[in-house]
């Protein structure tokens, strides 16, 4: 299980950037696997980006009957947040998308759920009061706002879920912002942080430093530099990740 210090090192950079590193660890397709296929909103983009393990739940609020099926819904999923070690994620599958009849999210739910170490949510669904959840530090991902909540509460929880085409099972490490989200296998974890520290240093020592280091030279001395610069970031990279480069030394 990575630490909680790692992952304030992960939050320091944006999505992208702890996806180039995990590209380089994964056996997965990177390029349709573990991220978001469908856009996402965030409501939230001046918080930055949120990285936390995944807690799931299911919700239909359009759907009267759950309230009646389950009348401990609220308390034994509370209970369930509360059992994960944080900080957390909640991530939310709407039954009734593609419509909207109400959000799950508002101040009162967001400030209960950071009181039990949930740092935000990525839900498929509808939020409201964001203001509200802002002040309470509670960051969204959504797919739209709403007014209402209509009958909003937890279905099931602790199981896989579909959000915005992917799907994402409890305790995945996840990092999001406005970008969107990558929702990480708990093997492909343990070297993501160095992975992305790697990458991160590749790009600035060859090609962001030459492409800032252009000014004053001719078009041919340009495009002949971007291309010696690309060529070293290939090379960098294949000798770091597929020779093994010392376990990433």
């Amino acid at each position: 299980m990575i630490e909680h210090e790692e992952m304030l090192e992960l939050k320091r950079w944006n999505t992208p950037t702890i996806y180039n590193g995990w590209e380089q660890l994964t056996s997965r397709d990177a390029g349709r696997d573990c991220f978001n296929l469908e856009e996402t909103h965030d409501f939230m983009p001046q918080m930055g980006s949120m990285v936390g393990r995944a807690v799931t739940v299911v919700i239909e609020p359009g759907n009267a009957e759950h309230q009646q099926k389950n009348p401990d819904a609220w308390s034994d999923y509370r209970k369930y947040v509360a059992s994960v070690p944080g900080p957390k994620i909640v991530v939310v599958q709407d039954l009734d998308k593609p419509f909207t009849y109400g959000a799950f999210w508002g101040e009162v739910n967001s400030n209960i759920h950071r009181s039990l170490g949930c740092v935000g949510t990525i839900i498929d669904g509808a939020i409201r009061d964001v203001d509200e959840m802002c002040n309470a530090g509670f960051k969204a991902i959504a797919r739209r706002l709403c007014v209402g909540h209509a009958y909003g509460i937890p279905v099931r929880w602790d199981c896989e879920v579909e959000v915005f085409g992917t799907r994402v099972e409890p305790g995945m490490l996840i990092h999001a912002d406005k970008h969107g989200f990558l929702a990480i296998p708990s093997e492909e974890t343990p070297r993501l942080l160095a992975a992305a520290r790697i990458m991160d240093r590749f790009e600035c020592q060859t090609m962001i430093a030459a492409a800032r280091s252009c000014v004053g030279k001719s078009r041919e001395e340009i495009l002949e530099q971007i291309d010696t610069a690309c060529s070293e970031f290939g090379r960098l990279v294949e000798e770091k990740f597929s020779s093994g480069g010392g376990e990433w030394g």
